[in-house]
């Protein structure tokens, strides 16, 4: 225990620090029920998202196997590598609750027609057009996706950090506070049954002195 000073001042001070302890308490255990709600809501659409991007990648797969056994893999990889354009993405923040979260969002759509792809519509088939189509559908899933679960990460974290700063103050600042509390009491009541005895001894050598001086 830290050196404590067993004085009234002192014990008011400590009983305020313990009342504020508790508040601040209450509070953070508010915000993080708040927070789990949240994080709880993110979860749910980062599971569905994350289903879809298992179903889009699956059904990628299996146009890809088709278009290179009825196509060809030469075939394939002619029109992958006419294929132009690029992903892009946008980076902002949004505050959830007062904690910043980065925002992931498409700056251009990863979904493109048979004419903007770069290959000629005449040179592939419908089997490669699907493909490309599909595996567009991947990387569009996966922009939401990144988004979703990098909100869902800055929750937990927030989640995480406000639940050890409720555990310090429950099971480490308030006891701590609490011992101190009956420490001083304990230290101020032993001064006072001091003084209450010295006050006896006092009274009663001066009631010996006043019987001495009647007799």
């Amino acid at each position: 225990m830290e050196e404590v000073r067993p004085t009234r001042s002192e014990l008011l001070e400590r009983k305020q620090q313990i009342t504020l302890a508790q508040q601040g308490m209450d509070l953070l255990k508010q915000k993080r029920d708040a927070l789990l709600i949240e994080f709880m809501s993110v979860m749910d659409e980062t599971l569905r998202l994350s289903n879809d991007l298992q179903r889009t990648t699956n059904e990628a797969q299996y146009s890809l196997a088709i278009a290179k056994a009825v196509d060809g893999t030469v075939a394939v990889r002619s029109a992958a590598f006419a294929t132009r354009g690029e992903v892009t993405i946008d980076m902002t923040g949004t505050k959830i609750m007062g904690i910043a979260v980065p925002v992931v969002t498409k700056g251009e759509s990863p979904l493109r027609t048979s004419f903007t792809r770069g290959y000629a519509i005449t040179g592939v088939s419908s089997r490669i057009d699907e493909t490309a189509d599909k595996f567009e559908r991947i990387l569009d899933v996966i922009i939401e996706y990144a988004d979703i679960e990098t909100r869902l990460k800055r929750l937990g974290e927030e989640i995480q950090k406000t639940n050890r700063r409720v555990n310090a103050l429950e099971q480490i600042t308030v006891p701590q506070l609490k011992e101190q509390v009956a420490y001083i009491r304990q230290a101020l009541d032993e001064r006072s049954r001091e003084e209450l005895f010295r006050l006896k001894k006092v009274k009663k050598k001066i009631e010996q002195k006043k019987a001495a001086h009647a007799s």
